[in-house]
């Protein structure tokens, strides 16, 4: 089996998406690229995660073509595929009907900087102009509003795309990015939260550039 361990990877992600509460069913999707070999393993189309199992995760080149999997691959390909050749940085691709997060999307209003954990996406979350699910329209969409920079745009009337160079740092924004949202959503249910400053937001996310990482030069 080809790319064992991407395929692995997304089916783990795709449960524990379930697990944290940023989706339900079979809804978003994930992926993660094999750039030496020009691969990509996404989430299969319409399956539950909690049945997904490395087996059911398609491989596709980078022109969408199925590679190797028994199962037809999710319909949001087409994005998945445009933002990894838009940004090489990126690693993984994690798409999510987050509650919160999805409640600004339809409002088509950014999150606003309430709370430093949004410099996991960046300075700010674009919103990307809807465009129908599963179409090159809406891959455009989403490769414009991904700014550099940028970590997360919002979709309008659909839901969150978040990357990274990996699943783990994907998974982190978008779950950094429904977080705040919930924070923003309930502050502005009490009051009116003054958003974070821009040079704030920018010392936040140089720090941010180190997060996790070991020291220079090893160390304990």
């Amino acid at each position: 089996m080809i790319l064992e361990r991407e395929r692995e990877a997304v089916a783990r992600y795709g449960r524990r998406l379930l697990e944290a509460g940023l989706t339900t069913g079979a809804g978003g999707n994930l992926s993660v690229a094999c750039r030496q070999e020009d691969r990509v393993a996404i989430s299969p189309s319409g399956m539950p995660y909690g049945e997904i199992g490395p087996e059911d995760v398609p491989v596709l080149d980078g022109k969408g073509r199925i590679v190797e999997g028994r199962r037809r691959p999710s319909t949001e390909w087409h994005f998945h595929l445009a933002l990894y050749r838009a940004r090489p940085e990126v690693g993984a691709v994690v798409h999510t009907h987050s509650t919160y997060a999805t409640t600004f999307a339809c409002l088509e209003r950014e999150i606003p900087p309430v709370h430093y954990l949004i410099g996991f996406a960046g300075r700010r979350v674009p919103v990307a102009p809807y465009a129908t699910f599963g179409t090159e329209d809406l891959a455009r969409c989403v490769v414009a509003a991904m700014e550099p920079e940028v970590n997360a745009v919002l979709l309008a009337h659909h839901g969150v795309v978040a990357v990274g160079a990996d699943l783990a740092a994907a998974f982190t924004v978008a779950e950094s990015v429904e977080f705040v949202a919930r924070i923003g959503f309930q502050a502005e249910a009490i009051g009116s939260p003054r958003p974070l400053p821009a040079d704030e937001m920018e010392r936040v996310r140089r720090k941010f550039r180190d997060y996790g990482r070991p020291p220079p030069g090893g160390g304990i």
